[in-house]
């Protein structure tokens, strides 16, 4: 969790160095951050349950190798294209630790107050990680952006290390077969889709965009008609009959994909329309992984008193609460840090506080076992797909906004806002559902 942390944040802050250096527009840019994401989000579902068929412990060892490799490949590349290519593979390893890593965690723990304590923990090295990974990130970038590709080559070793005598070893294997089909279809789905969401703004709607617009529509329709039929299927569909799973992960989708564009038009906004160095960027935005570091400890007691749905809906309007004041604010020809920008970065590292322990807690509640794989890799794809398709949009609207100052920036802005408060409005349903069980009751 960690590792995945400080690997986004780190690479958020390069981005302007990296298009510097190679000659990379921000369109190009944003494959950067999309290539880790397609490949983390359209596997994931395959690395969950390979997970649960071939032994957690296995897989995420094996995986923790080929991602520090990949890392290490990235640092080394001169070219844009190789170096999305090496970011693909070290999605796609991601895919395979990261569902690994948390169904270990709901395997070992029981569901209740042991479970949410242990995902809250889970929770603090996730945001140790971000915001270790901004201050590391500016340092190192002030040096050489490639520094910020060889950094996760260490901990990748540490963690390497540490897991071999820390992590259970266990014989314990689900019976079942692995959906290599889906998987295809997904991850093909899915990179036709952001393929034409980002192309299309720029070039219109040409023969290609419009081809790879009705690829991506074929492939994820194949999807689902795949995943009804096979014997055992990539996503059990009728999981999605769960209301609170369907909630937690449209929650899943909205904060990650909001913030993850928030993050990167903040980055190209206080660097190249500011002129604000790596470092002191790094810094301004830093607050928002500390709040979570302080205050994920007390979200499993938080949960265990309150419930996960009005914890996500606090989180989540604390999201809708900091777009809107650097909306208001961000744009001040002479903006005073404390006023115009700390307080949006505090609301969303509360919001990061409150709602992704709760997230997590809710999308594997109720789940045998044998399943926590799938669970855990289903709301972890859906934080993939929410950062891969509202960047691609988000890059779409902002093009060369540079030049324009914050307006160049605000239709960036006004998306991830509303795609938080969308995220807001199908949380709070919840709420809806459960004052009318009491008023039947009554």
């Amino acid at each position: 969790m960690f590792l995945d942390a400080l690997d986004v944040s780190m690479v958020g802050v390069a981005l302007p160095s990296i298009g510097h250096d190679l000659g990379l527009d921000t369109s190009a840019l944003q494959w950067i951050v999309n290539g880790y994401i397609l490949g983390y989000g359209g596997l994931l579902l395959l690395g969950g349950r390979a997970a649960d068929l071939l032994g957690r412990r296995q897989v995420f060892l094996t995986a923790l190798v080929v991602f520090g490799v990949a890392s290490l490949l990235g640092g080394l590349v001169d070219d844009g294209l190789l170096l999305v290519a090496t970011r693909i593979v070290k999605g796609v390893a991601a895919a395979f630790t990261a569902p690994a890593a948390l169904s270990i965690i709901t395997t070992t723990f029981k569901e209740g107050p042991d479970r949410n304590r242990a995902l809250s923990i889970f929770t603090i090295f996730g945001a140790t990680g971000y915001a270790s990974g901004l201050i590391v990130s500016g340092l190192l970038t002030g040096i050489d952006w490639r520094l910020t590709f060889y950094m996760p080559v260490a901990v990748v070793a540490i963690v390497l290390v540490t897991a071999w005598f820390v992590v259970p070893r266990t014989s314990e294997k689900e019976e079942g077969g692995i959906d290599f089909t889906g998987a295809v279809l997904l991850t093909g789905g899915m990179l036709s889709a952001v393929y034409t969401i980002v192309t299309a703004p720029e070039t219109g709607f040409t023969a290609t965009v419009v081809a790879t617009g009705l690829l991506a529509v074929g492939l994820l329709g194949a999807f689902f008609v795949v995943e009804n039929r096979v014997s055992h299927p990539l996503v059990r569909l009728s999981i999605f009959k769960v209301r609170s799973i369907v909630r937690a992960n449209l929650a899943a989708l909205a904060i990650f994909g909001s913030y993850l564009s928030f993050q990167t038009i903040v980055s190209l906004y206080l660097q190249n329309t500011l002129g604000w160095e790596p470092l002191r960027m790094a810094l301004a935005m830093a607050p928002a992984g500390i709040i979570v570091a302080i205050l994920s400890p007390i979200a499993g007691n938080l949960i265990d008193r309150f419930g996960t749905a009005p914890m996500i809906i606090a989180a989540l309007t604390s999201f809708v609460a900091g777009y809107l004041w650097f909306l208001a604010r961000g744009g001040n020809a002479d903006p005073t840090y404390a006023l115009d920008y700390l307080p949006a970065f505090l609301l969303l590292g509360l919001g990061f506080a409150l709602g992704f322990s709760s997230v997590m807690v809710q999308a594997t509640e109720g789940i045998a076992d044998h399943e926590q794989g799938l669970a855990s890799g289903l709301v972890q794809t859906s934080l993939q797909i929410g950062g891969a398709v509202v960047l691609a949009v988000t890059t779409g609207l902002i093009g060369g906004a540079a030049a324009e100052g914050i307006a160049g920036y605000r239709p960036g802005l006004y998306l991830v806002t509303a795609v938080a408060a969308i995220g807001l409005a199908a949380s709070a349903t919840a709420l809806l559902t459960r004052n009318q069980k009491v008023t039947e009751l009554a």
